[in-house]
């Protein structure tokens, strides 16, 4: 890591976009509980429906704002639809986890990523991997266990389809973030990676609803399922705050982040996702977390500023080096 002004500035403002997007991601779970509890909306459709509102909502902001962000080369499409289609797998693990799972648990399962991003980073990016960085991810892991309730076995016997689910989104959102930092690295700018990846994806998602009835859990059952909502105003009004707000911002503010940051070090950051999350879902929809689960939200927190004070330690120890 280089000890300029400039990178600490980097590492300052990619801290600032990561904490920001856990604070917005935090709500994701809370609107996708209630639109499955009260509307009983299938967990597939929702997704679908999410990402073609995200993509239609940001084309006339970049439109109005910065019309070349629309734009991207052709050698760049490819990656992309790739993109998309993974963002299209992790939506729908995640969206169904936390059908199974409620909003507090599901999340914390997705950032199981944490460790699965700190190793394939190291692997398929070459980011480093030092011990400061390991025992960060070996605390969030630790706090995923705690707030998962995995140290139970009934947990296995009982919701065993849930946990699996949302073990495996996590590792499709190690994927993500590996990806997302891949494209800032090829000069993608982040909003435009966003619209093309979530635009993709609802087309991904959209064909699952229309050819995978009865074969996939969460899937429309039939073409008219897509309106499931129908007249229900207010089910779409939420569905599309849902999309405009915590999903756009959230993602788009991660997105920014591993512009400045290594993708480990982002996914880390965002666990704190968790945390945000468990507070608004005791206070929403009542989900109430044991004294194991709130431990383990206190070592997720602590991984994380553990991170922040490491790396800018780091920083500090290679200035002076430098300077003599």
């Amino acid at each position: 890591m280089s000890s300029s002004p400039s990178q600490a500035s980097h590492l300052t403002r990619g801290y600032v976009a990561a904490l920001f997007s856990a604070g917005f991601l935090s709500t994701n779970a809370i609107f996708i509980r209630y639109l499955t509890q009260t509307y009983h909306l299938p967990a597939m459709v929702l997704a679908c429906w999410r990402d073609f509102f995200v993509a239609i909502s940001l084309l006339p902001i970049l439109g109005i704002i910065k019309p070349q962000l629309l734009r991207v080369d052709r050698k760049h499409l490819a990656y992309l639809l790739a993109y998309g289609l993974l963002l299209a797998i992790f939506n729908s693990l995640w969206t169904i986890s936390v059908s199974l799972n409620g909003a507090a648990v599901s999340t914390v399962l997705a950032y199981c990523s944490a460790g699965f991003t700190a190793l394939l980073g190291w692997w398929l990016l070459k980011e480093s991997l030092d011990w400061g960085k390991g025992l960060a991810v070996i605390l969030s892991l630790a706090g995923c266990v705690l707030v998962s309730g995995a140290l139970d076995p009934a947990a296995w016997t009982a919701n065993l389809v849930g946990i699996l689910t949302g073990t495996l989104s996590g590792l499709a959102y190690a994927i993500y973030t590996l990806m997302g930092r891949k494209a800032s690295q090829d000069g993608l700018n982040p909003w435009t990676t966003l619209l093309y990846t979530f635009f993709f994806a609802a087309v991904f998602l959209l064909i699952a609803n229309l050819t995978m009835g009865g074969k996939i859990p969460g899937v429309a059952s039939q073409p008219g399922d897509l309106l499931w909502l129908g007249k229900q105003t207010a089910g779409w009004v939420i569905l599309f705050i849902l999309a405009v707000g915590p999903t756009l911002v959230g993602f788009g503010l991660y997105n920014v982040s591993l512009v400045d940051l290594p993708s480990s070090v982002a996914n880390l950051v965002v666990t704190l996702e968790p945390v945000f999350t468990a507070v608004i879902a005791y206070i929403l929809l009542k989900e109430w977390l044991t004294p194991m689960q709130m431990a383990g939200s206190v070592l997720i927190l602590v991984a994380v500023i553990f991170l922040r004070i490491y790396e800018g330690g780091v920083l500090n120890r290679q200035k002076v080096v430098l300077k003599y």
